[in-house]
């Protein structure tokens, strides 16, 4: 593995270094004429970031190297314009817990499949990197070319990742192997997220229909929901989405009755986009967009700013993850003490997962378990040692002591501990620069460990979004392809994507019209499609057999 060499790092390395040096020193002489543990202290044991004595013991090489601080290399995605630095206090600690020495190679998210793709291409890689589409075929092509360690027979061994969930493992497998470890997530979690007090303004009740979501997204815009006498809002947020282009749609065109990803036809698997549902998903967006009840700038907008429209008072509703209501709400009420305005016991939020078409039902936008995955690179990862002091790594950052140091800092700096919840600083560039973004080396396994973290105090907005993610499991439209890993994909998905993204972000915005939509889509056919749809469905009748 690799040797940190930042210039910044190096004195409270020397330090720490030095400390943990003679700290061998004394555990030699103390411990000598007792004989080698031969490595005894496995990686299994390592659970309990803060346990009696504050530190880890991840499985090495025995004696004074099993002391040695691991170095240690992350790639991850961030969210904001501001993230912790190494050696911020936050990540001090996290080194302290778990005896490494942590480099971040932060990257905005909404360039990261690019950042992650020239990483892969250059070989350079750190030594966990996070990818974001696990069937992406960069990904895939590398994991079959043994770019990657397959982490599933080793999983057994530690106390947290053991209890992986099945299901996902089988979502986030390649082949039918797992070449790094998910990121854990709630299946029911995509929704709509709005702002409540906008809407109790304007007199209107919770949309439950596609038009009544359109006549709120109207309101927004015409009836000036702020109040402040100005025609400067709109409905609703959309961003450049490294997830699927954005993430707004692929949930508003179930409301339609498109399928996701994939449909079923006598038999057959067919690609979404040739469903007319798909179509008039399409026509409702650019609907949106031909009245301004979107933002302009949706193709190019940083996923970083989402909230920033909400928070401002300039949009009203966002199509995402429904969790993301409670932090735009405290978002408000921290900018509202500024100003003297809040209203502590008001949510200016709401949540729902979704409206009804036309045949009346509810259709949701499944998760498939897990948001990405955290995979360790052969290059950088060279032994089965060094992977195990990762995996040790990983498993440990699941603990509920070090959930609560990475979701939401140190007590007393970042948050205080009002009635046993977690009431957290109103300094929002404190917590961006030093807390917000750790958490994504967190995955969450086994979900139940949550419980033992610290929690913020559960409001009724927060009660609300657990509730509506429990509802959305009876209404997700699952996709029947979701395990399937088809070669020509792996060779041609990127370009095959990019067909399908740029003829949808044309066609809302005016740029061709219906017939030139479909000329796109027969491209797709003709570029690839055909033989994509081909193998999918011989993959997918085996699977029926």
């Amino acid at each position: 593995m690799k040797t940190l060499s930042s210039t910044g790092k190096k004195s409270v390395k020397f330090k720490k270094r030095l400390f943990t040096l003679l700290s061998t020193i004394m555990i030699v002489s103390v411990m000598s004429g007792c004989g080698s543990n031969n490595g005894a202290n496995n990686a299994a044991g390592t659970n309990g970031a803060a346990g009696s004595e504050g530190t880890a013991k991840p499985e090495t090489t025995a004696g004074a190297e099993a002391e040695k601080p691991l170095d240690l290399t992350l790639m991850l995605p961030i969210f904001k314009t501001n993230y912790p630095k190494d050696d911020s206090p936050v990540a001090a600690k996290l080194e302290e817990l778990t005896n490494t020495n942590i480099h971040f190679e932060w990257v905005p998210n909404a360039s990261y499949t690019d950042k992650f793709n020239i990483t892969l291409a250059s070989g350079k890689l750190p030594d966990i990197i996070y990818v974001g589409d696990t069937k992406a075929s960069s990904f895939v092509n590398a994991v079959r070319s043994g770019a990657f360690w397959e982490v599933g027979p080793y999983l057994k061994d530690y106390p947290n990742l053991s209890q992986a969930d099945p299901v996902i493992l089988n979502n986030s497998a390649i082949d039918g192997k797992n070449y790094g470890i998910y990121r854990g997530r709630a299946l029911g979690r995509n929704g709509v997220a709005f702002r409540k007090d906008w809407l109790e303004k304007l007199g209107l009740e919770n949309p439950q229909t596609v038009d009544e979501f359109y006549n709120m997204l109207k309101a927004f815009k015409e009836q000036d929901p702020d109040g402040n006498g100005k025609d400067d809002t709109y409905g609703m947020v959309m961003v450049k989405w490294t997830g699927g282009w954005a993430s707004g749609f692929d949930t508003i065109k179930l409301w339609y009755g498109s399928p996701n990803r994939w449909g079923i036809q006598d038999g057959k698997l067919v690609p979404e986009h040739e469903y007319p549902e798909y179509l008039e998903a399409l026509k409702f967006m650019k609907k949106l967009y031909d009245e301004q009840l979107i933002n302009s700038d949706f193709a190019v907008m940083d996923s970083s700013k989402w909230t920033d429209p909400i928070v401002n008072n300039q949009a009203g509703v966002i199509v995402d993850v429904v969790d993301t209501a409670a932090r735009i709400d405290d978002k408000i009420h921290a900018a509202l003490q500024k100003d003297g305005k809040d209203e502590p016991d008001r949510h200016y939020m709401d949540v729902m997962g979704g409206v009804t078409g036309a045949d009346g039902q509810l259709h949701t936008l499944p998760t498939s378990g897990f948001s990405g995955m955290l995979a360790i690179p052969k290059s950088s990862v060279k032994t089965e040692d060094e992977l195990k002091r990762i995996l040790a790594f990983l498993d440990q950052v699941n603990d509920g002591d070090l959930q609560t140091l990475l979701g939401y800092g140190l007590e007393g700096v970042h948050y205080n501990l009002v009635d046993g919840y977690i009431e957290r600083s109103a300094d929002t560039v404190l917590l961006e620069s030093e807390v917000e973004g750790l958490n994504q080396m967190i995955p969450y396994i086994p979900d139940s460990n949550a419980k033992d973290a610290k929690q913020i105090k559960q409001t009724a907005l927060r009660d609300k979004q657990t509730l509506v993610q429990e509802e959305n499991k009876a209404t997700i439209v699952v996709n029947p392809a979701e395990a399937l890993i088809s070669t020509v994909y792996t060779q041609k998905g990127s370009q095959l994507d990019n067909v399908i993204n740029d003829a949808r972000i044309k066609f809302i915005v005016g740029q061709i019209d219906e017939a030139g939509l479909k000329a796109a889509f027969d491209v797709w056919r003709k570029t690839g499609g055909d033989d994509l749809v081909k193998e999918m469905n011989e993959l997918y009748a085996k699977t029926a057999k």
